[in-house]
């Protein structure tokens, strides 16, 4: 090979030379023009560039187009400078933070001129003034700079909030990014010009304090999204006016699931005897579920001594994002963070010999942790919470066996709950970076070679996360879509060496020797909370029959039905149906509407016909009427879809 060529490898592991220098777009033109147009960027060697930089040496290359997620990132985050661009034309002397990619769109954080106050009417002027910018279609252009240049540019500019940016890159590289009359400090990457965005749209407006210090100013976050064509922006404002509607915080409220009252505080969620029903189903779902693999079920209090916490890390570790430590008897105790430490107190509190293993400890736990006011939201984000907690002690030849076990259960769980399609991601520590994790590099070694040998074993579709995961051991984390395609992440499985150690966990080998067991850490949910605001906007409040808060609603038409109505409930209540009888002398039409409206999944209508014949007229939500039935035929339909999922 020439000395003034490098050699390109494709993903596919075609391997070609080019000259030193070539840039990802000449690349990209040399397999086709039609790539080279629809090109978004460039990965090579696992870092990302913009299509005009040039290669200087040999790399594993990937051409980014909006299909890949890297794009799509490129491609908002760009549109964010765009953006703000707009926004300082129509509102000179805006200063502006930081304007991340986030997983659909983007969001600018900036301070206003005094006396500037965006409305939600003043965002399609923003829009407008995009596309008109968008048009002229002007370069990214990358400028590096000089750490001194830099902090004179914004000095002159007034921007304070972005010379404190640059106060935390001293002795890093720096660049600014340039398109028509707008430049900011930013690392990129950026799409080739601003003619590449098409179809930008403002979607809101937020207060943020700047960098989520409660104590600093609060600064205007717009948030924004941009597509290539109208088709898929059109498709993405169908789709958000579907989730508003099925937004857990406004269903919650409707179907009296849960609240949450400054009264009582924020994060601080109250389950109302609907949401009770669910969360208790759910738990009822899991616990026989579980039980049929040898979990055996725990109970641990809600507070704990802050040595505890020490002894595991999670203080201070964590000690930003827990409560304070409370003064007891010259102790110090905090509302318990996670359930793990006393799980391992359990584990220790007798001899184990490898007969016992694995032992495996299930709770559900509730746990306390401290979130800024600002980014709760309703159960998603909350200060309260319960874990489906489970840990499992063995032998670390036992490890791979209970790892596929895990697998298995939380693939069912989703399942169960209607969810068949999922992402599956293993998260592996970051070799570069190890100061942040506990344990030892064999240790290490092991656990990711297990999880990936349990993964393979399973069959798994997964893809491996570098620097994902936790600090004591990696994991398998399950990335869950919903009814709309979101993705949530839910449940985890993770692996750990460290804690046996910090803990001084053991059992008596076959050897009569002493050795120390490895743990799994799993919660198939993750947390109630979480996971039911993820089931309702799933469901739309539209649950199954096995996990509807009311089941049935008994509507007879007159009060001629009425004893016949209450022998069907009491049918229904015996058998342990969560049933509602409506005697009210509203008319049929109306009872009808009200239980719509409650979205219970069934309902006997009973008229003089049914009563004679001793059967029911079925009807079912958003459905209508299915038709006349036995009484007999009513209750086995009602008795097989409220059974537990097996």
């Amino acid at each position: 090979m020439s000395s003034e060529n490098i050699k390109i490898t494709f993903p596919d592991g075609n391997v070609r030379e080019y000259p030193r220098g070539t840039s990802g777009w000449q690349i990209a033109e040399s397999i086709s023009p039609r790539l080279a147009h629809v090109s978004l960027g460039i990965i090579a060697n696992n870092q990302p560039y913009d299509l005009a930089t040039p290669i200087e040496e040999d790399a594993a290359v990937r051409i980014l187009k909006w299909e890949d997620d890297e794009g799509k990132g490129i491609f908002w985050h760009s549109s964010a400078h765009l953006m703000a661009e707009a926004v300082e034309a129509l509102y000179p002397g805006t200063r502006f933070g930081i304007g991340p990619p986030i997983e659909t769109g983007w969001y600018y954080d900036m301070e206003l001129p005094e006396g500037v106050k965006l409305k939600p009417e003043d965002l399609p002027a923003i829009d407008a003034k995009m596309l008109e910018l968008a048009e002229r279609d002007v370069q990214y252009k990358r400028i590096p700079m000089e750490w001194d240049k830099a902090v004179e540019y914004f000095k002159e500019k007034g921007d304070w909030l972005k010379l404190e940016l640059l106060e935390g890159l001293k002795g890093q590289p720096i660049t600014f990014y340039e398109q028509g009359n707008f430049t900011d400090l930013c690392r990129g990457t950026h799409v080739p010009s601003t003619g590449k965005i098409k179809f930008p749209k403002i979607l809101s407006i937020a207060g943020a304090y700047w960098r989520g210090d409660v104590t600093r100013p609060m600064l205007t976050r717009l948030y924004g999204v941009s597509f290539p064509t109208k088709k898929e922006l059109d498709a993405f404002i169908t789709a958000r006016e579907e989730a508003e509607k099925r937004d857990h915080r406004k269903l919650g409220k409707e179907l009296e699931l849960y609240m949450i009252t400054p009264k009582i505080g924020g994060g601080l969620p109250v389950w109302l005897p609907n949401g009770a029903v669910v969360r208790n189903q759910l738990e009822a779902f899991l616990r026989k579920a579980q039980q049929r693999m040898g979990y055996l079920q725990v109970v641990t209090p809600h507070i704990g001594n802050i040595e505890l916490y020490k002894t595991s890390g999670h203080y201070p570790y964590y000690k930003d994002s827990q409560f304070t430590p409370i003064d007891v008897d010259d102790e110090q105790y905090l509302l318990k963070p996670m359930n793990c430490p006393h799980h391992h107190m359990i584990y220790a509190s007798k001899p184990r010999s490898y007969r016992d293993l694995p032992l495996r400890l299930a709770e559900f736990g509730t746990v306390y942790r401290y979130e800024q006011s600002g980014e709760l939201n309703g159960l998603s984000r909350v200060r309260s919470f319960t874990q489906d907690d489970a840990h499992i002690y063995m032998m670390p030849e036992q490890l791979k066996s209970e790892l596929c076990n895990v697998i298995e259960l939380t693939q069912f769980v989703s399942r169960a709950l209607g969810f068949t399609d999922f992402k599956i991601r293993l998260s592996f520590r970051d070799p570069e970076n190890t100061t942040k994790y506990g344990g030892n590099d064999e240790q290490w070694i092991q656990a990711e070679r297990d999880i990936k040998e349990a993964a393979d074993l399973m069959k798994l579709d997964y893809n491996i996360g570098i620097g994902e995961a936790a600090f004591y051991g990696p994991k398998i984390d399950f990335m869950l879509k919903d009814a709309l395609g979101r993705s949530w992440q839910l449940g985890t499985v993770q692996v750990d060496y460290v804690m046996p150690e910090r803990f001084d966990l053991e059992y008596i080998g076959s050897d009569n020797q002493k050795h120390r067991p490895v743990i799994i850490h799993r919660a198939p949910f993750g947390s109630f909370e979480r996971f039911i605001s993820l089931l309702i906007e799933h469901y739309a409040g539209n649950f199954p029959v096995w996990l509807a808060p009311v089941q049935v609603a008994v509507l007879p038409i007159t009060d001629a039905q009425a004893g016949y109505a209450e022998e069907i409930l009491t049918k229904l209540k015996d058998a342990g149906i969560r049933a509602v009888l409506d005697a009210s002398s509203e008319k049929i039409n109306s009872k009808i509407r009200d239980q719509e409206v409650m979205k219970v999944p069934l309902m006997f209508v009973i008229g003089a016909k049914e009563a004679e014949a001793r059967s029911v007229a079925l009807r079912r939500h958003g459905k209508g009427n299915i038709g006349t039935i036995t009484l007999d035929e009513a209750l086995s339909t009602v008795f097989a879809e409220s059974a537990l999922p097996a």
